[in-house]
């Protein structure tokens, strides 16, 4: 089988992760990944944050905490988060943000690396804790939260794809 369509058929979200942290090599192969996706008239409006700083993850893992109303590790104690958030202004913010997301996570799955899709970045940055965060890392202009791309060496057993459901495409 053709080694992309391996790795889109066998990419699943990894929610167990090792402590060690990822190579320098390896995150930059997949913000490159993210950078390449397509986006709507070519406007490039996602815009990736990387944090690998221990207390900013756990920081960013109690806000995402506080919005689903849990109190648990949203992030799986993973060693790398990707935000991804879009320029709002652009034709298709959300849909080529959700795309570079795609493209991060299986460029993670090709490299050995597990990843995961995370929500409620959305709510976290519409927060004033959230946008004093954002002002504090220097992004500026009308950006809204998409996702978070968690990011670690597995720390268990891959897991097996779910069964797909039935009338999944309609030919006509």
């Amino acid at each position: 089988m053709n080694e992309t369509l391996k790795t889109l058929l066998e990419r699943r979200s990894i929610r167990k992760f090792k402590p060690e942290q990822i190579g320098e090599e390896e995150l930059n192969a997949i913000l490159e990944a993210g950078m390449y996706a397509p986006s709507g008239s070519n406007q490039q409006s996602a815009l990736f944050v990387v944090i690998q700083d221990k207390e900013t993850l756990k920081k960013l893992s109690a806000m995402n905490a506080a919005v689903l109303g849990k109190d648990i590790d949203p992030y799986y104690n993973a060693p790398t988060l990707i935000l991804v958030f879009a320029d709002k202004s652009k034709v298709t913010p959300v849909e080529d943000a959700s795309l570079a997301l795609g493209n991060m996570f299986n460029a993670a799955a090709s490299l050995g690396l597990g990843s995961c899709w995370v929500h409620r970045a959305k709510q976290m940055f519409e927060t004033e804790e959230g946008k004093d965060l954002l002002r504090k890392w220097g992004v500026t202009g009308d950006y809204i939260g998409v996702g978070s791309c968690i990011l670690g060496y597995p720390g268990g057993e891959h897991p097996k794809a779910a069964p797909r459901k039935e009338n999944f495409v309609i030919r006509v």
